[in-house]
């Protein structure tokens, strides 16, 4: 699958795959300075890229495991959805959930992007639904 990429801020990085069996391409902090992101804070850092996703196809932007097991910094909205009809330039919705201070620098690797399938579905308002074994039991009902 090829996706068209257009490069929209002077700094932009493609995205690219980091092994040849990664799921995930990474996404790459196009910012001016430094961004210090305080414990708790949440800021959108931009990629200065815009992609055009082919129809039936979505973008799913995750957190990479590194940042989130080493500093605590998470993709707020992970998965974030990238739809097949937008073409803004990418934003990561980021947020340091640790109790320390973390700088994300221009060029920081600060998220990864899947290309993913999807279907989309017809709903049908009805007045009952087909039983099972689970019925209406929701949160914690078949154990920890």
């Amino acid at each position: 699958m090829q996706i068209r990429i257009v490069k929209i801020r002077d700094g932009a990085v493609i995205p690219k795959y980091a092994t040849a069996h990664s799921a995930g391409c990474d996404l790459v902090a196009c910012i001016e300075e430094n961004k210090v992101l305080a414990p708790q804070e949440i800021a959108v850092i931009k990629t200065g890229i815009s992609i055009e996703i082919p129809n039936r196809f979505f973008g799913m932007v995750c957190s990479r495991s590194g940042l989130s097991v080493k500093h605590g910094v998470i993709v707020l909205n992970a998965p974030g959805v990238i739809d097949s009809d937008y073409r803004g330039e990418i934003g990561c919705i980021m947020m340091n959930q640790s109790t320390m201070p973390f700088t994300i620098e221009p060029g920081m690797r600060i998220a990864q992007l899947l290309i993913m399938p999807y279907q989309t579905a017809t709903f049908e308002e009805a007045s009952t639904l087909n039983d099972t074994s689970r019925g209406n039991r929701g949160f914690g009902s078949t154990g920890i």
